[in-house]
């Protein structure tokens, strides 16, 4: 699925094989990173990691699956299906800094805060450490998980690592020492698939989910301090829309699959799976932590693929849209409006957006990572009392049926008698 990120003054869209970095504010050549023209795996490591147990090499699809900024915007970090990890620094000039190999596909990425270190999720539960001041270091494991990590965050003051799996767990553990846990926090009915600590915040934790919630946690006890329901904050469809665009309303099930702060930490735009409205909430601190308050809702005529906030605190929208897929939005007067396409920095990032836009396949815009994580229930107990409830109604029926039954075959018999018992009564009666 197509991603947007900033890296410094940087637009950042990553979408099928290929990486594409725009300047934003200066008249610069763009800079792309295609993954199928990358360096290949070397054939030792062919036969590490998981590769050595199954007996054969996967050489995976190059479709990059995740990527990273770091937080003063110098360094980008990208992993793709073939199980690269790539480093890239950003001045002077956009450079390789390293490739390094994955043990298995990864499913998160984030640089801790002093940028000293790249924690690097996967598929099996796993999350690994790679270093950025030492890049020829191969990646250590630092903690484990029952199932898929679907997302990893760093505490404010890089205390903590957070992670968060398939099976509605938010684990907190220390950085130095990631085998001691702080806290869980529990709560969530479905997976964990967002993560976000608000840089005001360092006591709090953001987290979304496949149940439709955005919460609020005490980072050092896990204790939830707010449950915001996403599903009330959405308007209802509009009957009047136009047939060719997608309906308003949301999906039987509410996906959150991204949470993004604004530079300030006063804001956060919350994203939904096919879903056209991004709900915005105001972040607000107390001294029990952070609040959440709705903010404002913004209606799109298309899918929003993703977003991300610029260094002016500007939302920048991705569509799932062939023309102008970019959308930008400004806080103005207190709500947020649309920036002109035509102004120039817009201009700039969407017409080299477009040329990517247009050679990239469209299922490989919007295919879905979350929807097949959902947990199907069944309810055993109401399908063994229909069942049972069968039984008897059967049972009760055979048992009328022979009574009835058993009922004429009396009624027969006693008319029989009768009848035997007419017909001989003369003769002994003389």
């Amino acid at each position: 699925m197509a991603a947007v990120q900033f890296c410094g003054e940087w637009f950042i869209c990553s979408c099928d094989k290929r990486l594409l970095a725009v300047h934003s504010t200066q008249d610069r050549a763009p800079f792309e990173f295609d993954c199928s023209a990358a360096e290949k795996r070397p054939k030792k490591a062919e036969t590490d990691g998981d590769q050595a147990q199954s007996g054969e090499h996967d050489p995976g699809s190059d479709h990059i699956l995740a990527m990273a900024t770091s937080a003063s915007g110098s360094l980008l970090a990208l992993s793709d299906d073939s199980k690269r990890l790539v480093l890239l620094r950003r001045e002077p000039a956009w450079t390789v800094v390293s490739v390094r190999w994955l043990a298995r596909r990864c499913t998160a990425l984030v640089f801790s805060r002093a940028e000293d270190f790249l924690l690097v999720a996967d598929k099996s539960g796993d999350v690994y450490s790679a270093s950025v001041k030492e890049p020829s270091r191969e990646p250590e494991l630092q903690l484990g998980h029952l199932s898929m990590v679907l997302d990893v965050a760093v505490s404010v003051d890089d205390r903590f690592i957070v992670t968060c799996d398939r099976d509605e767990k938010i684990r907190v553990s220390w950085s130095k020492s990631p085998y001691n846990i702080q806290s869980f926090c529990l709560g969530h009915q479905q997976f964990v698939s967002a993560l976000l600590a608000p840089s005001r915040s360092p006591r709090s934790l953001l987290s979304g989910s496949g149940d439709g919630t955005v919460c609020v946690w005490d980072i050092h006890t896990g204790q939830q301090q707010q449950c915001v329901e996403l599903r009330g904050q959405l308007q209802p469809k509009d009957q009047d829309q136009a047939p060719d665009q997608a309906p308003n309303d949301a999906p039987e099930r509410l996906t959150v699959s991204r949470l993004r702060s604004s530079p300030d930490g006063c804001h956060m735009a919350v994203l939904c799976e096919r879903v056209n409205q991004i709900q915005l909430l105001s972040l607000e601190q107390t001294e029990q932590g952070t609040v959440l308050s709705p903010h404002s809702l913004l209606s799109l005529s298309h899918c929003p693929l993703d977003l991300t906030f610029d260094p002016c605190g500007r939302l920048w929208v991705l569509l799932d849209r062939t023309e102008r897929p970019l959308e930008v939005y400004s806080l103005t007067q207190g709500s947020y409006q649309q920036v002109d396409a035509q102004s120039p920095d817009v201009s700039r990032v969407t017409s080299a957006l477009s040329a990517l836009w247009e050679s990239v396949d469209v299922s490989r815009r919007h295919s879905s990572r979350l929807e097949h994580l959902y947990v199907e229930t069944f309810d055993n107990v109401s399908e063994y009392m229909r069942k049972k409830q069968q039984r008897l109604d059967q049972q009760n029926s055979k048992r009328n049926y022979k009574q009835e039954k058993r009922r004429s075959q009396d009624q027969s018999q006693s008319q029989s008698k009768k009848s035997k018992t007419d017909a001989t009564a003369p003769a002994n009666g003389s």
